[in-house]
């Protein structure tokens, strides 16, 4: 069979269609992450979106002006079913020619870090260490021939429609949560929140718990290994979150307007900085509120714009716990409460499986691509 050397100018082609929508919001508008998906929503969008990008079924999108900075071609293919808009500063492009290549293969192949190192190597000199759209075009790759491309991307198409499946299944649960949370807030008295729980503040005086054990807070409502340099940091004073201990950070100036909160719902104990404000259900509410339902009202967006509305100071702003005591939720009965929280736990289920198909997907495509080469080359 043998491997054929083509230039990537050969079967691509520049597309470009402006929305023609001036007011889009980040929920409307996708980026691309350094894993090669689109994401959303934006970070950041534009004053006017007029000019923002098209990128129809099957079209690709990349930011060429990135791959100096990042070390890697931020890329990504849309398979998504509906069109995706982007920022004017990426590149959108079609495959011309699938008797060359086929769009499924072209992407498993620059889906690999020794791709992104390839293309890190052709950038210019320029601030950004951007690459040029014919420097791009010009740089030379080989393939295998179609048959050899198609029983390898059948097998990534495989891997994709399960991803895609279980995704849509977690929009599905996640839209159902969300109306039950809305009909609850519409339907059952509001309560402050200050009447269900209080503040809990256990230190690691005997150093029980260590390096191992610390954690980081996240604005997305998770708890996550500390990425904090921890040399010389004693553990004495770090507070500990036992399970179903919530823990958060008052300061929410400088988190993109969000708050660090997560809660603890594993049979482990962790500890968290001294600065962390850590609390609880008071043990006379437990029979009237599951924390696991309040924590599905914290993680809304709701809650991120009420912590920063009530967020005081100057040059840092915080809540207080007296303001957050007082944010108000709907409070059915406890059985009511068990049942939005199984949809929870099921959607989160759901999004683990998710992410563990997807890190499946993303060490196989080298796979993919080495085992077609290989089998191509013979």
């Amino acid at each position: 069979m043998g491997l054929n050397k083509v230039k990537i100018g050969t079967f691509v082609e520049l597309y470009s269609e402006a929305c023609g929508i001036p007011n889009l919001t980040v929920n409307d508008v996708s980026g691309v992450n350094r894993e090669k998906e689109f994401f959303e929503p934006s970070k950041q969008v534009g004053a006017d979106t007029s000019k923002y990008k098209v990128v129809p079924l099957n079209y690709f999108a990349c930011n060429l002006m990135h791959v100096g900075r990042d070390v890697v071609l931020p890329i990504a293919l849309n398979h998504s079913g509906k069109n995706k808009i982007v920022s004017p500063a990426y590149t959108v492009f079609r495959i011309t020619d699938e008797t060359i290549i086929l769009k499924e293969y072209f992407f498993i192949l620059l889906n690999s870090e020794e791709r992104d190192r390839y293309f890190w190597f052709h950038t210019d000199s320029s601030i950004r260490d951007g690459m040029e759209w014919n420097v791009f075009c010009d740089v030379e790759i080989e393939i295998p021939d179609i048959p050899t491309q198609k029983k390898y991307v059948d097998i990534y198409r495989g891997l994709q429609e399960n991803l895609d499946a279980v995704s849509r299944g977690v929009e599905q649960m996640q839209e159902t949560c969300d109306v039950y949370m809305e009909h609850l807030i519409k339907t059952v008295p509001m309560k402050a929140i200050s009447s269900f729980i209080e503040l809990v503040d256990e230190r690691n005086e005997d150093l029980q718990y260590s390096l191992e054990d610390v954690r980081g807070i996240t604005t997305q409502k998770e708890f996550i290994p500390t990425k904090a340099n921890m040399n010389g940091v004693s553990l004495h004073n770090y507070k500990v979150v036992k399970p179903t201990v919530f823990a958060y950070v008052a300061d929410t100036s400088r988190r993109g307007d969000k708050i660090s909160l997560a809660f603890n719902d594993t049979a482990d104990s962790y500890i968290v900085s001294s600065i962390t404000t850590t609390f609880e259900i008071k043990e006379e509410a437990k029979n009237d509120l599951l924390p696991d339902y309040l924590f599905m009202f914290l993680r809304r967006p709701e809650f991120d714009r009420y912590a920063r509305y009530n967020s005081w100071g100057s040059a840092r702003e915080t809540i207080t716990w007296e303001d957050l005591g007082r944010l108000e939720i709907p409070v059915p009965s406890i059985e009511v409460q068990k049942s939005v929280v199984n949809i929870f736990h099921s959607c989160n289920r759901r999004k683990q499986l998710a992410a563990q198909l997807y890190e499946m997907q993303q060490h196989v495509c080298p796979i993919l691509v080495r085992g077609s080469i290989e089998e191509g080359g013979q």
